[in-house]
């Protein structure tokens, strides 16, 4: 049997400040495999695509639809996608590209395939490299079909990882609770599910840094899953390094930043070095889209309102809308990152914009009609110039279309998140909430006030405030059962609380110091007038009652431990921070870095969950650094509060 197997060369530029992002890296990795595994054309012109089938499982599915919208799938010659487990009629005059999981049952459905003669060729691309057996499994299952000369290539792509942002990574989203802070601290987890998470996460980061072409220096914290993890990780990488056959960092493959003196810092961490974060409530446009709209893999829906029926009577309708939000989209790129309330102002500055150029282009037309009193000549010249200038406008057309089309999507996304703001008084908990994290002076009454107010918030919403309230502040046991009864009587969910409670005193029984959340605050500029220009005539936000919050810069945990060890500062918090080197000849356990230069790539990856607040916080302080820091922020899975809730309120069924 014909099968060839080799590593995923990576083509790419030196890193630079104008290098590809380890997304653009991904995709390039992705389009080369739809190009049957053959160099990329200079140009899309410069060649006729091969039409083709792109099989994949639903891993596959995740890591692809982030990254190639159906019309960039059809660019690349990919006539249909479909998922490998299902019914699939014969296409025999089509090569089809496999983008799949290595594991039994996938296997099992190629050798299917193959008996049945669904396709003309194979193209095989395993997310992770095959198993000895596995490939032996496949080549059989190529024999006994008898389409040996059919299978053209096998690859092994390390891919194994979502690709959100330029700057942002997942692990999984398919399957993701065998990952999640609730896997990894049930207290009847086996030694067999923590390996598999081990293996999995370290799979997935092994084929992130294979993909941008680096080889980090690691640090993480001792005695829990970030250790392990780097421990597992060091290992692989070194292992890989010294196999000269199947080394995936060589030639190519190999950037100016592994070559260098400054070489990336990977920061491993646990969830558990910082609960409260992940239940906060935002003020930011990414992290409200997350946190109420239930963002995932770059997708958010939209409940929209409309009427059905004739002139004899109109029903309203609740229409489902699923809207991409991807750094393609440049008002997107731009504002995620931004307080609410400005994202309303520039949606509302964009829709005068449009509308202005909207007006511009009827009055050219209407400038066409001229008089027949005017001087031949002056009719002349002002048609030549106005045809002109239509002509121009008529040029434009598509993109201002393309910005219509982006308006109305982020207008009906903010409408939504605005309702939610104002339904729940989210701006209220948010405030509430920015005390306690910059440790100024709290009112225990205010918060208890909030939680028995009857129109605030959801019941999620209350236990969330209090249990940040709980983490973070000094509580007496009579001011606990105060919120447990304001709790229950409106009808939240205690069992997060049993978990919390186990958990604060096991973290004071082990002398772990609880996350204190924030280090140095500075207040940004004030969002004085955005309201105002929002509340104007015609503007569609209408912001009465949501308050005029102040938004402040400041370091949540994981960013504050992130400088620290990037500027090599000593610290109790990170002291005893395990130190790794894959590249040394021998692994050691050492704390102490080899060198004191600070690092300016960072990789910050987070066992157990991770959330937008604590993503856009990096990015923040990356930009405040001087010089400027690049951050690439990874987890095993986006978590939302309420989800995040979820797996407390699991975990306090099994804590008395």
């Amino acid at each position: 049997c014909k099968l060839k197997m080799a590593a995923q060369a990576q083509n790419h530029t030196v890193t630079s400040s104008g290098s590809p992002s380890l997304r653009d890296k991904q995709i390039n990795a992705v389009k080369r495999m739809l190009n049957l595994n053959n160099p990329l054309p200079k140009s899309q012109a410069s060649n006729a695509p091969l039409w083709k089938v792109l099989i994949y499982d639903k891993f596959g599915q995740d890591i692809i639809s982030p990254l190639l919208s159906v019309k960039e799938l059809r660019d690349q010659g990919v006539t249909l996608h479909l998922l490998i487990a299902a019914e699939r009629e014969p296409i025999q005059d089509s090569p089809a590209v496999y983008f799949i999981q290595p594991t039994v049952d996938n296997i099992r459905c190629v050798c299917r395939d193959m008996k049945n003669q669904l396709y003309h060729s194979y193209y095989f691309n395993f997310l992770s490299p095959i198993s000895r057996n596995l490939l032996e499994d496949l080549a059989k299952g190529a024999l006994d079909a008898s389409v040996a000369g059919q299978v053209t290539k096998v690859y092994d792509q390390y891919l194994n990882f979502i690709s959100l942002e330029d700057d942002l990574f997942i692990a999984r989203h398919e399957e993701r609770e065998a990952v999640s802070y609730y896997a990894l601290n049930t207290p009847d987890v086996k030694d067999t599910d923590i390996q598999y998470v081990r293996d999995m996460l370290v799979d997935s980061l092994f084929a992130m840094l294979a993909t941008a072409g680096t080889i980090p220096v690691i640090r993480c914290p001792r005695g829990n899953a970030a250790e392990m993890i780097a421990e597992s990780l060091d290992k692989k990488l070194r292992d890989n390094l010294r196999d000269s056959r199947n080394n995936v960092f060589t030639g190519e493959n190999v950037t100016f930043s592994q070559l260098s003196l400054h070489r990336p810092l990977l920061v491993i961490l646990d969830r558990g070095i910082d609960l409260a974060t992940p239940m906060h409530h935002t003020w930011t446009y990414q992290a409200l889209a997350h946190d109420v709209l239930d963002l995932t893999l770059n997708r958010v829906q939209v409940t929209t309102e409309g009427e059905v029926g004739g002139e004899a009577g109109r029903v309203p309708l609740a229409k489902q809308k699923t809207y991409d939000l991807s750094p393609k989209d440049i008002f997107w790129k731009k504002h995620k990152g931004s307080p609410f309330p400005n994202v309303a102002d520039s949606i509302q500055s964009e829709l005068e914009e449009y509308k202005q150029s909207e007006e511009e282009v009827s009055k050219l037309k209407v400038a066409m009609g001229v008089s027949e009193e005017d001087d031949p000549e002056v009719v002349q010249g002002s048609l030549a110039d106005n045809t002109a200038k239509l002509t121009s406008a008529v040029s434009s057309l598509p993109e201002l279309l393309e910005k219509k089309k982006r308006i109305d999507t982020h207008t009906n996304i903010a409408m939504a998140i605005l309702e939610h703001i104002k339904s729940r008084k989210l701006d209220t908990f948010f405030e509430m909430e920015e005390k306690l994290l910059t440790k100024a002076t709290v009112d225990k009454s205010a918060y208890l006030d909030l939680v028995k107010d009857p129109l605030a918030g959801s019941p999620e919403d209350k236990m969330r405030l209090f249990a940040i309230y709980y983490i973070l502040a000094e509580i007496s046991d009579a001011d606990v059962q105060d919120f447990m009864s304001a709790l229950e009587s409106c009808g939240a969910d205690l069992k997060p609380f049993q978990y919390l409670k186990s958990w604060k005193a096991f973290t004071k029984m082990a002398g772990a110091p609880r996350a204190k959340l924030l280090g140095s605050s500075t207040t940004s500029s004030s969002m004085t007038g955005v309201f105002t220009k929002l509340m104007s005539t015609g503007s569609k936000f209408v912001m009465e009652g949501v308050k005029n919050l102040v938004i402040r810069s400041q370091n949540l945990p994981v960013t504050r431990i992130v400088e620290q060890l990037a500027e090599h500062r000593s610290s109790k918090e990170t002291e005893d921070y395990r130190y790794f080197d894959p590249k040394m000849l021998k692994s050691t356990d050492s704390s102490i870095p080899k060198s004191k230069t600070p690092f300016q790539e960072i990789i910050v990856f987070i066992v157990g969950g991770g959330n937008y607040i604590e993503y856009q916080n990096l990015q923040d302080y990356s930009k405040r650094a001087q010089p400027q820091k690049k951050i690439l922020y990874g987890t095993s899975d986006m978590i939302s509060a309420d989800e995040f809730l979820h797996q407390l309120s699991r975990l306090g069924e099994r804590f008395p």
